[in-house]
Formats: structure tokens, C-alpha cells, sequence
């Protein structure tokens, strides 16, 4: 080999080596860690804003906000927002952000050069081998492995705006859960006084002989159970408002809710613009778009190094005889030989990956469909139900009362009617509180439809 030929290889490797150092300072961190495409995809859906503080000073603004928000009446929007901006497993969630950006960053960074010596001496004479080597596969593999890992921080991106909207709609059906228990609470109170007293008037006439004792113990016995009502009204509410605080990141102690819940609305919106907006917005449908797309391109690298998986290329020398012999200069070049192993296995396995991804995209738009109506109809019969409740049944429970109440001014009825209308009346009232809670969840459920599958939003 002549002066000019290894000049020229000798070139050529560090014209490679230079082409590695400007790839690899190409893969750089972004400022935002892929946060603002998280908050993006979460505008679609809700009206609060969420942040993701990590200095000192950041984290003293969000609180500010949140002790804002808790010192007024929350309402549904409010117990959301506080739980977007204070809830720490949200928090949490948000540095996936910033593990699957750093194997972005990581795919895009080539491998260090190595270094390797080999040095035996006998009598005088001495073998000295050094080579200094790189893997220049990688400069095969490295796009498509930055390509499937940008695919996959994009995944992360959508899976951490799922957990964003997962969690505002788990806190809006806690809040209304958390506001019909303290509502059911007051009115099982209710009952529970009234069937008081019906009981003492009851054991005073029993007393007098003006009543048998069968008549006695019906009354007590009402006031029992109402009394036991009372306290599984209470236990709930103490359950619902400790879900609620523990969404929210706060004391149960700082919530201070609305009295009541939402009326019910006006009108309600047919099923076909839900169905639309599901598959212009479901995020489990776009995610499962790039997971194909993604498995996809993994093929594509398989059948890329089915055959080569090895190969490293860097330059050498060699001493062989006496210590002051020159040394002899080439290249040192190494890769792994297909003789067992010619990757065929690897590229099926891949292409049954990839239909197996096709199969499950195909099927999660069957779920879709399926989910949307079901919902659907949950939440309309909810609303059909809560009408005909605070329409019908209400006030007819509410006119009985008045009637009985003048009966019993007139002397022609007995007090324990009226106690009966009352107590039937307040049932009533706890039976709409009920079902109103029941549509507002429904909503909550339904709205969820839009973002993703009921399992992928309960966390399954």
C-alpha cells in the first residue's frame, strides 16, 4: 500500500468520524420536553389550563392559584382545575414526558469509539496490536431508530394528555357525586326528624291507650331505619368527599362546594355529532394509528439488519518482532457472518407484529362505535328519567302534602298521614337528587366517549 492510498483511507475515516460528531450534536433536548403538545391536545377537550412547574417559583404560583380557588364555592369547573394544576400523580405523569424524550435523545447519539490493545513480549521480541474502532452500523440504524423513537415521545405525548383528560373527568364525577351525597345527607336528615317525631307521638298515644302497641312499633320501627338511612347518608358522604379531596391533592377540611347540584338542562344533543367528534378527537384511535405506523417502521429496520448486526470499521497498526521495528498500519474491520442465523425469523415476527397492530386498530373503531351509543343512551335515559322525576312525581308528591296539611288544620286526618305525605315527599326529592346525579356522571361518561374507551379512561 502506498503513501497516497492511506492517506485516502485515512481521510475517509475521519470525514466519518466528523459526520458522527454533527450527528450526534443534532440530538439536543427541547425547552418545552414535548409539554406544549400535551397541553394542545388537552384545549380540545377542556376549559382549564394545566401547568407543569419544576422550579421553586413556579411551584409557589401554582399554589396561589389553587389557595384562590378553595377560599370560593367550587363548583365542577373549579374541582377540575384544581386537580389539572395540584394533582402529584399528574405531576408525575408528565416526566414520561422527559424519560421517553431522553431515549429520543439517546437514538439519536451514536455510540463512543473504541479503543483496544493487545500486547504480548517473549526474549526481545514483542506483539503490540492497537486499534481504534467504530460502530458504523449505526449510522445505518440510527434514522430509523430516531424515527420510531420520535413515534413513540409522540405516544407518550398523547398517552400524558390521556392521563390530563382521565383525570378531569374522574374529578367532575367525584365533584357531583360529592354534592348529591351532602344534598341526600340533608334530606335522609330530614326523615329521620320527622320519623323522630311521628315515633314519640306514637309512643305517647300508646301510652294513653289511644293506640295498640302493633301501631306503636311500625312507627318506631320507621324511625329506626330512618335513623340508620342517616348514617349510611353520612358514611357516603364522608366516602365521596374524601375521593373528591384526594383528586383534588387537598384537605377534605378546604372543600367548600356547591349547595346544590346543576338543573338539568334545557335540551340535550342528539347522538350523530358525538359520534363525529369521537373519531375526530378519541386519542386511543389516534394512538393506535402511530403504534401501527410505528411497528411499521420497526419493519422496515428488521429487514434493514436481518442480514448485517455487527460492524465496526476503525484504523490499526501491528508490531511484530523486535520492540524497535516499525509498526504496520491498516484498518481494523469487523461484522458478524450470517452463517446460522440469515434473520428470517426476525422479519416474520415483525410482520406478524405489524398485523396483529392493523387487526387491533380495526377493532378499537369497532369499540368506538359501540362505546359512543352505549353511552349514549345511558346518558338520555338519565335525562328522560330526572324529567319525568322533577316534572311529574315531584310536584304530585308536593301537592299530596299541601292537601293533607289543610286536611289536618281542618281535624280531618291524623297527624301520622301527614308525617306519611312528608316523609313520601322528601323521598321524592332524594329520588331526584339521585337521578340528576345519575345524568350529570352520565354526561361526565359520555364526554369521557370522546377522548378514549371507558376501560382506557378508568385506567383498565
Amino acid at each position: 500500500m502506498n503513501i497516497n492510498d492511506t492517506a485516502l483511507k485515512h481521510k475517509g475515516i475521519l470525514l466519518a468520524l466528523a459526520s458522527v460528531f454533527v450527528l450526534t450534536g443534532c440530538a439536543t433536548f427541547t425547552k418545552d420536553g414535548g409539554f406544549d403538545n400535551v397541553q394542545q391536545i388537552a384545549k380540545k377537550q377542556l376549559k382549564q389550563e394545566i401547568a407543569w412547574p419544576k422550579s421553586e417559583k413556579e411551584h409557589e404560583k401554582i399554589n396561589e392559584r389553587v389557595q384562590s380557588l378553595l377560599s370560593q364555592k367550587i363548583n365542577a369547573d373549579a374541582a377540575v382545575q384544581i386537580a389539572l394544576l395540584n394533582n402529584r400523580g399528574l405531576q408525575a405523569a408528565f416526566y414520561d414526558l422527559g424519560i421517553s424524550e431522553a431515549d429520543l435523545v439517546q437514538a439519536g447519539r451514536l455510540p463512543n469509539p473504541r479503543f483496544s490493545m493487545l500486547y504480548a513480549k517473549n526474549d526481545g521480541e514483542y506483539k503490540i496490536e492497537q486499534a481504534f474502532t467504530f460502530n458504523i452500523f449505526s449510522l445505518i440504524t440510527m434514522p430509523k431508530a430516531v424515527e420510531i423513537e420520535k413515534r413513540r415521545f409522540e405516544q407518550t405525548q398523547k398517552s400524558t394528555a390521556m392521563e390530563v383528560l382521565k383525570l378531569a373527568n374522574h374529578t367532575r364525577a367525584a365533584y357531583f357525586n360529592a354534592v348529591a351525597a351532602a344534598e341526600l345527607t340533608r334530606y335522609s336528615e330530614q326523615v329521620k326528624e320527622s320519623a323522630e317525631a311521628s315515633a314519640e307521638l306514637a309512643k305517647r298515644m300508646f301510652q294513653v291507650g289511644n293506640w295498640n302497641q302493633i301501631q306503636q312499633m311500625r312507627e318506631q320501627s320507621f324511625y329506626a331505619d330512618a335513623a340508620l338511612d342517616y348514617a349510611n347518608a353520612r358514611n357516603k358522604q364522608v366516602k365521596a368527599y374524601e375521593a373528591l379531596a384526594r383528586l383534588l391533592g387537598v384537605s377534605v377540611t378546604e372543600l367548600h362546594l356547591e349547595e346544590r347540584l346543576p338543573d338539568l338542562p334545557k335540551t340535550i344533543n342528539d347522538l350523530q355529532p358525538f359520534e363525529q367528534s369521537a373519531f375526530d378527537q378519541r386519542l386511543d384511535l389516534q394512538e393506535v394509528r402511530l403504534e401501527t405506523e410505528a411497528v411499521a417502521k420497526q419493519l422496515g429496520l428488521t429487514k434493514t439488519t436481518r442480514f448485517i448486526n455487527v460492524l465496526e470499521i476503525g484504523p490499526a497498526r501491528v508490531l511484530e518482532g523486535k520492540r524497535s521495528d516499525p509498526y504496520k498500519k491498516g484498518i481494523d474491520l469487523s461484522f458478524e457472518i450470517p452463517l446460522f442465523d440469515w434473520g428470517t425469523a426476525r422479519v416474520g415476527r415483525a410482520e406478524a407484529i405489524y398485523m396483529q397492530a392493523v387487526n387491533r386498530t380495526a377493532q378499537t373503531v369497532i369499540n368506538a362505535q359501540s362505546e359512543i351509543r352505549e353511552s349514549y343512551n345511558t346518558y338520555r335515559t338519565y335525562y328522560d328519567t330526572t324529567k319525568h322525576i322533577r316534572d311529574e312525581i315531584v310536584p304530585l308528591r308536593k301537592k299530596t302534602l299541601q292537601q293533607s296539611l289543610l286536611r289536618y288544620n281542618g281535624m280531618l286526618t291524623s297527624p301520622f298521614e301527614l308525617f306519611g305525605d312528608a316523609r313520601a315527599q322528601v323521598q321524592s326529592v332524594k329520588g331526584y337528587i339521585e337521578s340528576l346525579r345519575d345524568f350529570w356522571v352520565a354526561d361526565a361518561a359520555l364526554q369521557a366517549t370522546l377522548v378514549a374507551s371507558p376501560q382506557m379512561m378508568e385506567g383498565q
